[in-house]
């Protein structure tokens, strides 16, 4: 009797896995989930920490500098804040750094693109130089929006302006107050 239940139970097991072996693949996946714990009064949204503004395709011309303004038209973008807590620090600077520009305070440009600089601008559209906090913003308990422009400025009388495409990194830093 106990060796017709071993004998079965190694039958069954045989069963189920030769069935499992066959089974069809219907979809499978992995999750990852990232991130970091700050020490600040505010969360950062994840869609603000790694984000692309594209600044489109601009003309040459508009870039000249016999051009009035020599600029593109400015691309908006934002830093949402998220479950802020202003009881200890109600106001926040962002600084942004990267690799400098032929423009004062401008962004650099890598590509085949050359002869241009990126502007960047805060919400009240005043230029924002790199490596220099941005005016203080008076922050609300809850969610917040910081807003900035970017727009492509050329490089001046003696720039060339070669057409091509060109991408620009520039990192931003939160500080509290």
């Amino acid at each position: 009797m106990k060796f017709t239940k071993v004998v079965l139970a190694s039958v069954m097991g045989v069963i189920l896995a030769a069935g499992a072996a066959n089974a069809k693949d219907e979809g499978h996946g992995k999750v990852t989930f990232t991130g970091s714990i700050i020490d600040a009064p505010c969360s950062i949204n994840p869609n603000s920490v790694d984000q692309t503004v594209d600044l489109g395709q601009i003309s040459n011309v508009a870039l000249a500098a016999n051009n009035k303004s020599g600029t593109s038209t400015p691309r908006n973008f934002e830093i949402d804040l998220e479950n802020c807590d202003t009881s200890t620090l109600s106001k926040v600077t962002t600084t942004f750094t990267g690799a400098a520009g032929v423009v004062t305070d401008s962004l650099g440009i890598t590509g085949t693109a050359k002869g241009a600089s990126i502007i960047l601008t805060d919400g009240g559209s005043n230029q924002i130089k790199l490596g220099t906090p941005t005016a203080p913003q008076l922050l609300q308990d809850g969610d917040n929006t910081l807003l900035f422009s970017a727009y492509l400025q050329g490089n001046g009388a003696s720039a060339t302006i070669v057409p091509g495409d060109f991408t620009a990194v520039a990192d931003f830093t939160l500080s509290y107050q």
